[in-house]
C-alpha cells in the first residue's frame, strides 16, 4: 500500500516538473525569437537608412504622386531602382518567412512601403509578374 502513495506521488511530481519544464522552454524560445527579430529589424534599420543608393531612391520616391521624376526613374528600370526593390523584396520575404512580424515590418518601414503605393508606376512596375517581386507585391498589394 505504501509503494502504491508513492508510485502515485512520484508520477505526479514527474508530471509536474515536465510541465514546469516545457513552459520554461516554451518561454525561453519565445525571448530568443524576440531577440533574434529585433536584430533583424535592427540591421534592416542599418541598411535601409544608412546606404546612400538606397537615400537617393527614398528621397525621390518621398514626393507628390506620380511625379513625373518618379515616372521617369521607373521607366530607366535602372540598377538603383532594382536593388532598392530588392531590398523591399528581401523584407517582404523575411515578414512572409515570421522573421520579422508585420508589426515591425511597417513600424520600420510602413511610410516607405505608402511612398511606393502613392506613385501609379511603382505600383504597375512590382504587379507586374515578369519582375518576380512576389513577396512584395502581396505585402504591398495584396495579390
Amino acid at each position: 500500500m505504501c509503494l502504491d502513495v508513492i508510485v502515485k506521488w512520484t508520477q505526479i511530481i514527474s508530471y509536474i516538473v515536465g510541465a514546469v519544464a516545457a513552459f520554461s522552454a516554451m518561454w525561453v524560445y519565445r525571448s530568443n525569437s524576440r531577440r533574434e527579430r529585433a536584430r533583424w529589424a535592427e540591421r534592416l534599420y542599418s541598411r535601409y537608412y544608412e546606404k546612400k543608393n538606397l537615400k537617393s531612391v527614398r528621397d525621390l520616391l518621398d514626393s507628390t504622386p506620380d511625379d513625373p521624376k518618379v515616372v521617369e526613374f521607373v521607366r530607366e528600370d535602372s540598377s538603383a531602382w532594382t536593388d532598392y526593390l530588392n531590398f523591399f523584396e528581401f523584407v517582404a520575404y523575411l515578414q512572409d518567412s515570421k522573421q520579422l512580424s508585420k508589426e515591425d515590418v511597417w513600424a520600420l518601414l510602413g511610410y516607405y512601403f505608402e511612398c511606393l503605393k502613392r506613385h501609379r508606376c511603382s505600383s504597375d512596375y512590382i504587379r507586374d509578374r515578369k519582375r518576380g517581386f512576389d513577396y512584395l507585391r502581396k505585402l504591398l498589394l495584396g495579390e
